[in-house]
Formats: C-alpha cells, structure tokens, sequence
C-alpha cells in the first residue's frame, strides 16, 4: 500500500513541477499578440476566398496588422472593408475597384459542333481529363458547372451548355479562375465592357469548322481600334484593358460576334 502511495505522490510531484514549468514558460516566452489583428479581422466578411493573396481572412488580418499587406486587398468586402481597416491601421484608405469575372466562350448548344457524348462523372475536372471535353474546340467551357460549385455567392449559372457570370452578383474573388481546368475565365475591370468571348487558338478556318461563334483571327479588331488595345495574339483576339476606352469598333466589326457588350 505504502508502494502505491509512493508512485501516485510521485506523480502528482512531477505533474505540478511540469504544471510550474508551462505556467513560467508561457508567460516569459509569450509573443504579445498585436491588437489590430483581431480588430481587422472582424472587419473581415469571412469568405477565406483567398483573393487577396493570403491564406484566409485570419492571414490576412495579420499582414494587414503587420504593415506587410495593403488595406483594399479583400475583394468581397470592396471600399467599405478598405475603409474600415484604413481607419484601424491609421493609413489612408486606398482606391477599390474590384475586378469582375468573364466566360471567354460563346459556345453554345447551336454553335459549337459536339463530337461525343460524354457519359462519365459531371465535372469540368473529370471531362477534361478524359476526353478534352465532348466539343470540337478544344478550347471550350465543358458546361458542367464547376466554376458554378466553387462560386461563394452564386454569381454563376449554366445557360444552353455554358457558363455565365452575373457581374451585379460577382464579387470578382477568383475562385472560378482558379478551378476552370481550361483556364478561360478571367477577372476583367468591372468598368471593361467589350470583351473577348472565345478562347480558341486554333487557326481560323478550324475554329469556323468548330464553332460558328469563334474568333477567326481575320485581325478586323485589331485593325480598327483607334487605341490599340486588341491585339490577335495565337489567333485569338486579346483586350488590353489598360488602353480599351469600350468604344465598340471592334465588336462592331467582329465577323462571327465573338467580341461582345459586357455591361
């Protein structure tokens, strides 16, 4: 019994010395944790799209904090979250214009020529992997909806086989550019309204053979724009926002429509 005492005061002992040893050790080697943090992070709408460049809001938060990260980064909370940060870190608020997202295709069920029928899981992810997709262009939205799953404010909708974006919706996050395995979605400045409406850098009597709605590089747009700001660069149209003032020529002069009104 006297043995059975021994080992439970033991015990007890050596807990409460490692119990002093964590309780002195926290309090010495304790990093002060910066106020601001938390403040900016209730500012914070907590969508942890990841947009600004940091892992969350909470790694956002702490940049901000820190001095290390601008205060107009979070682009679902837009001007007032800018503001409001401004006002905490005691920096001026910055200029916000969020970006907004765009489907470059226009390949709709009547215009893009199918070539199979795919019959496999209903992901963009899983097409793409398989077959390239069921179209003849290669360079088409695949219409399953993955960018529509990944949108955090359902900004997105499938419509005659392809995806759209609601700009009055989109909070111009990024998460739909990121999951598109075939990369045709782009933020573009909300305040852009042409754009390119096709993705396809086939040469332009096989992309006619693919899809009517195609850019076909024939370089009308590039021709007439007075600013030159599009460009035909592997026989697809390009828009240069920082030059395009959306006068319209080039959508007017586009053959096939592919460049389109956005607003």
């Amino acid at each position: 019994m006297i043995n059975v005492l021994i080992a439970i005061l033991v015990v007890f002992v050596t807990g409460m010395v490692a119990a002093v040893i964590l309780a002195l050790a926290s309090y010495y080697m304790a990093v002060p944790e910066n106020a601001k943090v938390s403040e900016v992070r209730e500012c914070l709408p907590g969508a942890n799209c990841g947009a600004c460049g940091y892992t969350g809001c909470d790694g956002y938060a702490e940049a901000v904090a820190s001095g290390k990260a601008a205060s107009n980064l979070c682009i679902p909370g837009g001007a007032s979250v800018a503001k409001a940060i401004s006002e905490i870190t005691g920096a001026s608020a910055e200029e916000f214009t969020p970006p907004v997202a765009f489907v470059h295709c226009n390949g709709t069920s009547d215009a893009a020529v199918k070539t199979a029928e795919y019959e496999g899981l209903k992901t963009c992810a899983a097409m793409c992997l398989s077959c390239s997709g069921d179209s003849a262009c290669k360079y088409g939205c695949l219409g399953c909806g993955d960018c529509a799953d990944s949108c955090p404010v359902d900004a997105i909708c499938l419509e005659d086989g392809i995806a759209r974006i609601n700009r009055e919706i989109c909070i111009g996050c990024g998460a739909c550019v990121k999951t598109c395995p075939k990369h045709i979605i782009s933020l573009i400045p909300r305040t852009g309204m042409i754009a390119v409406a096709c993705s396809s850098c086939d040469a332009g009597a096989q992309t006619r053979k693919n899809c009517k709605n195609g850019c076909i590089a024939c370089k009308k747009c590039e021709k007439t724009c007075p600013n030159g700001a599009i460009t035909v660069i592997n026989n697809c149209a390009r828009i240069d926002y920082d030059k395009c003032t959306s006068c319209g020529l080039c959508r007017d002069v586009c053959p096939t429509g592919c460049i389109i009104s956005v607003g």
